[in-house]
């Protein structure tokens, strides 16, 4: 199967240039996700809040693919600061019932906007 790049109708725009998801041989890969309101809400202030948004962001990415959380077979979860590691790992557990994802996690420098505490990056499987 060739790259694809699907229409995403519930997905937050792209703050900067590249695409939500891509397939290819069967996964999805999502972009980061950081905590963008898709009604133009502002940007939660607390973590867990931005976990939350982040988390549920990419639920309706994967609804729009016919996918799901159970789907999810890899993350990667950027912490503005690592102390946040066991309130942001609280949030993102309550999304899996079954088994979870294999995961990484790692403090980054810096994320896109000061704002932003957390980013999450998927791989699904179909």
């Amino acid at each position: 199967m060739p790259k694809r790049v699907p229409d995403l109708a519930s997905a937050p725009k792209p703050i900067a240039p590249y695409s939500i998801a891509t397939e290819a041989a069967g996964l999805v890969f999502i972009s980061g996700q950081v905590a963008i309101d898709p009604a133009g809400g502002p940007t939660p202030d607390d973590v867990v809040d931005q976990t939350r948004l982040v988390m549920d962001n990419i639920g309706r990415i994967l609804g729009d693919l016919g996918l799901g959380y159970p789907d999810i077979v890899k993350t990667t979860i950027f912490l503005k600061d690592m102390d946040d590691y066991g309130a942001v790992n609280g949030e993102y557990g309550s999304y899996f019932t079954d088994e979870p994802p294999a995961r990484s996690a790692i403090q980054a420098a810096a994320l896109p906007k000061p704002e932003f505490l957390v980013e999450i990056e998927t791989i699904a499987a179909r």
